[in-house]
């Protein structure tokens, strides 16, 4: 994994597709293809009220990228710096190895430029200083963007304030 990663609070998430827009928009990703997705589960009950929970997927940006390395042409690079995963499209010869090798089916194919496409956390707008635009156009702030061990801390905090907050001391 890269020294990034997009973490979803599902509580705050309404799938309201404003990340997929923004990725879409900012990445020229054409129709029918998509470089970070909603991902939604339910209805199941919960304290007996239905209850749909949601989830945005992007590239995982993996240590050993699949992608990577099903690539006859090394089109997919890995950053050196903090270990995002791209694709150098001047290098895509279009043989799709990247998307048939990825589990998670990450890597698109553009149709309009023969060529695959993936997500690689809005590279750009990182060296910018910026959050991926996904994480920027979230409207609840369910998407978080930051490195894991940051927000693992952010995210047992949150959960241990909520604890306390519902059997507060005695």
């Amino acid at each position: 994994m890269g020294d990034y990663l997009i973490y979803t609070d599902a509580a705050k998430c309404i799938a309201c597709h404003s990340c997929e827009v923004a990725c879409k928009a900012k990445n020229n990703v054409p129709e029918g293809a998509t470089l970070g997705k909603i991902v939604v589960l339910g209805p199941r009950l919960i304290n007996g009220q239905p209850r749909m929970s949601s989830l945005f997927v992007p590239c995982f940006h993996c240590e050993d990228a699949w992608c990577m390395n099903a690539c006859p042409v090394d089109a997919i690079r890995k950053r050196n710096e903090d270990g995002l995963v791209y694709i150098l499209q001047e290098l895509c010869v279009g043989c799709k190895a990247c998307i048939l090798a990825c589990p998670w089916h990450i890597p698109q194919w553009d149709a309009d430029a023969g060529k695959a496409m993936k997500c690689d956390l809005c590279m750009d707008r990182i060296d910018e200083g910026q959050e991926p635009a996904c994480v920027a156009a979230c409207p609840t702030n369910a998407l978080q963007f930051g490195e894991p061990a940051q927000l693992s801390h952010k995210a047992r905090e949150e959960y241990g304030l909520s604890l306390l907050k519902r059997n507060p001391a005695k």
